[in-house]
């Protein structure tokens, strides 16, 4: 197995259980750090599964372009977590970091849908 993809449904699961919490600075703080983790490992879950099928990318944008070319993800929304995601190493800005933690909720199905695609896909 994938083992980007191995990690990738649980720490989708922590993601969520984080932002079922009441919100608070740490809260925030937490999820935003797991939200950057489960980031990671799907965009090189993307990449890995990819590679096997014969299309190299090498950075998360062309992995995403790739992965929404194979039907795997919804080109949007994607684009708008990988926008999330750059804005998260400016998280020192608490506003920044409040409005990024605001749509973690609307990022994690799209999350969670990818990791059931590429499941299925193996």
């Amino acid at each position: 197995m994938n083992a980007p993809l191995e990690s990738l449904g649980s720490a989708i699961e922590r993601l969520g259980e984080v932002l079922e919490l009441p919100s608070s600075d740490v809260v925030r703080d937490a999820a935003i750090q797991r939200f950057e983790f489960c980031f990671e490992l799907a965009w090189k879950a993307m990449q890995k599964r990819l590679r096997e099928e014969g299309v190299d990318c090498a950075s998360p944008r062309s992995c995403l372009q790739a992965a929404y070319r194979q039907g795997w993800i919804e080109e949007k929304p994607w684009i708008e977590m990988l926008a999330d995601r750059n804005l998260t190493s400016h998280t020192y800005d608490q506003q920044l970091a409040e409005q990024v933690f605001q749509r973690l909720s609307q990022h994690l199905p799209q999350l969670r849908a990818l990791d059931e695609s590429l499941r299925r896909e193996e």
